[in-house]
């Protein structure tokens, strides 16, 4: 994703980005327990933890406009995505939640993205209660997603108008404007593998394990 992301941003054809995922029910639902079961060494964790970091540094990098299709749930991770594209369009469907602590981690990753949209206050709501789905309207209300709409056929409408309007938008005035945006960010690229070699750590230990393994058997 990130090389894709990296790749659009630098080809002059592609005007804006439009970030979405299959099927009507979930956005992103973070990383895999399986994946996170199988790190074995603080090296891997810092590898499998990097890739959201990388992610979420290329998005912010992206001299383009990135646009969120958010059609359903978002989980740890996907709260993140959510939180790194400059305009996230929602459907009510679209609750979240960031579970991290549930499983003995925590979202350190892509926390710095998520407080950065919704402020410190709903950030450490969102990490403390951990179990707790927010609605979309609280999402919406706290400024992590800007529209929320009823239907899916609303949701890509309106994602449409905008792309288009943006895609007749000056690309150099787009440009500047993401840059005052995510201005107070240029530190992420250290900052981020910092917080992915603490969930690198964490993932390695005995209550994370078991917290893992007890949330795979409630699933199954």
């Amino acid at each position: 994703m990130a090389k894709e992301i990296h790749f659009a941003g630098t080809h002059d054809d592609t005007k804006v980005i439009i970030l979405k995922s299959a099927g009507d029910r979930t956005f992103c639902a973070g990383a895999s327990f399986d994946e996170l079961i199988a790190i074995q060494t603080e090296a891997e964790g810092l590898s499998f933890f990097s890739g959201f970091a990388n992610v979420i540094n290329v998005m912010r990098k992206c001299p383009k406009f990135i646009i969120g299709r958010i059609q359903g749930k978002c989980i740890g991770g996907g709260v993140g995505m959510a939180a790194a594209v400059d305009y996230a369009i929602a459907t009510d469907k679209a609750e979240i939640k960031l579970s991290e602590l549930a499983v003995g981690i925590g979202p350190f990753v892509v926390g710095p993205a998520v407080e950065r949209k919704i402020g410190t206050a709903a950030f450490s709501a969102l990490s403390i209660d951990a179990a707790m789905w927010r609605n979309s309207e609280w999402a919406k209300k706290k400024g992590l997603f800007a529209e929320v709409h009823e239907s899916i056929e609303n949701m890509d409408e309106s994602i449409q108008r905008l792309a288009n309007t943006l895609a007749h938008s000056n690309p150099l005035a787009m440009t500047e404007l993401k840059k005052i945006f995510w201005h107070g960010t240029e530190h992420w690229d250290e900052l981020l593998k910092q917080r992915a070699a603490i969930s690198g750590t964490l993932v390695l230990s005995e209550y994370t394990k078991k917290a893992i393994e007890k949330f795979k058997a409630k699933m199954n």
